[in-house]
């Protein structure tokens, strides 16, 4: 299928070419992506569109929080925030809540904003001021 789309088959190769660190950043971007999409089927009473990206969304959260690593200081922190946000994912979820959706849109800019800044810094600092994300 990768063939006949050359889309499909870039995005293929960018993740499979990607850092952790991008790959993180990819995680964080889909959630964000998702998060919209279930606030748009809120919008238009669409609760199985709605369910399915939620449960995405849900489900990404889970990862970053299963793949921190716990060696590092402020994975604890880091942990209870992603369980906090998976809570409020689905309270939005059975309470069809786009409040708590914007909220937790905040929460997880804020953590991809830092994600980015940190892979900037990282790539200045192997590459010299050319490392942008």
């Amino acid at each position: 299928m990768a063939l006949n789309n050359p889309y499909a088959a870039y995005q293929q190769n960018s993740i499979n070419m990607a850092t952790p660190g991008e790959l993180t950043l990819m995680l964080y971007d889909g959630c964000l992506k998702f998060m919209k999409q279930a606030k748009q089927a809120i919008e238009q009473e669409n609760m199985e569109l709605k369910n399915t990206n939620l449960v995405k969304v849900q489900n990404i959260i889970q990862e970053l929080n299963l793949t921190l690593n716990r060696k590092v200081e402020m994975a604890g922190s880091m942990a209870a925030m992603y369980e906090y946000i998976h809570r409020r994912l689905i309270e939005a979820n059975i309470n069809n809540d786009k409040d708590i959706l914007t909220e937790v849109e905040g929460y997880v800019k804020d953590l991809r904003d830092a994600w980015k800044q940190a892979i900037q810094i990282e790539r200045q600092g192997r590459h010299g001021s050319g490392g942008q994300a």
